[in-house]
């Protein structure tokens, strides 16, 4: 394997079992870039990114750059005269002086079997989607949005048990293995890029929370789907008893045919449009997870069965 002088760049929890593959790999990583340090969680104290954090623990030089547009920024990455950049759901557009400085160019680890799923959200679109498999591309980057040709891929099964983050843990594994590859055959001239398909091109628009607003207008089966996708990020609820209830598991059930939205049972089923739902595990604002049947309980009769729960469809023309 040839040692390699590397500039790597990414920010969150995905991006570092990479990161570790190339120094366990031996390869010499000059600096990281990743995203600036920024407030987080419920003390909204300033906190390093994980990629950061690993950094600074293997005494590795990090610069956390705004934008790479200006000429300054350009000027210094130029300056590491590294022989490749990799690339991890980093949160910056490269332009085009960045990505011709490296010598083998820019290498992006994205967590899709491109051209599906181009753009920022591959993980949570391709089980939101029902695709039967996804996996991870090593591209050589160009200034498009993850329009590049591919180097290698590796797929991986979606099952009706894979959750967001079981299948973000599982990408992030498979990422590391097939950049420390991907990187040995570029260097040994033993790797071509392909271009990508024109073909079976998608886009994964960026979530917001209002994707997780739980639509009882649609199938059991995407509702059930839009769960296992969008937890913990955006989090999926509903609105019930003035209040948002966040919906953390749920599983399709059995039903007879009610209005989308009807409360069925005392186990928490709601009405879809085709099948039923069953809210397993629920948690209301300050309180702990709580399966459906305890949660319908400490309401004391205030949602009882029949009940018909407000749907996206009726509050978006409210």
């Amino acid at each position: 394997m040839t040692k390699l002088r590397l500039v790597f760049m990414g920010t969150p929890d995905f991006a570092v079992p990479s990161l570790r593959a190339l120094v366990e790999a031996g390869h010499e990583v000059l600096c990281v870039y990743s995203q600036p340090p920024r407030p987080a969680g419920r003390g909204q104290q300033v906190q390093k990114s994980p990629v950061h954090r690993f950094a600074d623990e293997r005494s590795i030089p990090v610069r956390t750059p705004k934008s790479l547009r200006n000429a300054e920024a350009q000027a210094e990455f130029a300056e590491l005269k590294a022989d490749a950049a990799v690339v991890a759901a980093y949160g910056l557009i490269l332009p085009q002086p960045v990505l011709d400085a490296p010598r083998l160019g820019c290498l992006n680890v994205h967590g899709s079997l491109l051209p599906r799923w181009r753009g920022a959200a591959p993980i949570q679109r391709s089980i939101l989607a029902g695709d039967a498999e996804t996996g991870i591309t090593i591209m050589q980057m160009d200034i498009g949005l993850d329009t590049g040709a591919m180097l290698l891929k590796g797929a991986v099964p979606i099952t009706p048990e894979t959750t967001s983050s079981t299948l973000h843990d599982q990408l992030a594994d498979i990422g590391a293995r097939l950049i420390v590859e991907a990187l040995d055959g570029l260097a040994a001239g033993r790797l071509t890029a392909e271009p990508q398909p024109e073909e079976g091109v998608t886009y994964a628009a960026k979530l917001t929370r209002e994707d997780g607003r739980l639509d009882w207008t649609r199938d059991a089966a995407f509702v059930e789907r839009q769960v296992r996708a969008l937890t913990p990020w955006p989090g999926c609820w509903f609105d019930a008893n003035n209040e948002r209830i966040k919906v953390l598991k749920a599983v399709v059930a059995d039903a007879s045919k009610a209005a989308p939205g009807t409360l069925l049972d005392d186990r928490l089923t709601i009405a879809c449009a085709d099948g039923a739902v069953r809210l397993t595990t629920v948690q209301r604002p300050g309180k702990a997870p709580v399966g459906g049947a305890d949660y319908l309980r400490g309401l004391h009769g205030a949602l009882p069965v029949g009940t018909v729960l407000e749907n996206a469809a009726c509050s978006a023309g409210s």
